[in-house]
């Protein structure tokens, strides 16, 4: 579970009696989606012909761009992390973060999901990056600056449930 007990209102939408607007929520998707894509190889490699994560991923840049509904786009999501259930490693954790990605537009805090299940998939990959600390610094110089603190805060405060892989 990524969401923590107490929400940050700043990740609450201004609809939902938070504080994020419209436009940070977003750009919080767009890059939820990039921190999936980045590794969405590492399932495709797998699962050639299983095309639901890369569905996810772009519902939700279609929802960020105003052409796809919430529940459309969190529904695509549902179905990437059912393509990730049956599998393991590197495949199944780039399955979830496209999942987590288009979910973001339901709950925004589902970015962190996406960015962590991302450096999940990096670790289990077998790279020169067993840390994860290339793929987080990846995602951390794609963030836009108008939401950088916002998710760099969240990433401190949430990552004991995300992990521990946003710690420096």
């Amino acid at each position: 579970m990524i969401l923590p007990k107490v929400r940050d209102p700043r990740l609450v939408t201004i609809r939902r009696g938070g504080e994020l607007t419209d436009e940070d929520h977003r750009l919080l998707a767009l890059w939820a989606a990039d921190c999936a894509d980045h590794v969405l190889h590492l399932f495709e490699v797998e699962q050639p012909a299983d095309t639901r994560p890369r569905e996810a991923i772009e519902a939700a840049r279609a929802w960020a761009g105003g052409s796809v509904q919430m529940m459309d786009a969190r529904a695509r999501g549902g179905h990437a992390m059912g393509a990730a259930r049956p599998l393991r490693g590197a495949a199944r954790c780039a399955a979830y973060a496209a999942g987590q990605a288009a979910c973001v537009p339901h709950v925004p805090e589902h970015d962190l999901g996406a960015a962590a299940y991302a450096i999940k998939a990096a670790q289990a990959a077998g790279t020169a990056d067993p840390t994860g600390r290339l793929e987080r610094d990846w995602q951390r110089e794609r963030l836009p600056e108008r939401i950088r603190e916002l998710v760099l805060e969240d990433q401190a405060r949430r990552d004991a449930i995300c992990w521990s892989v946003f710690d420096d």
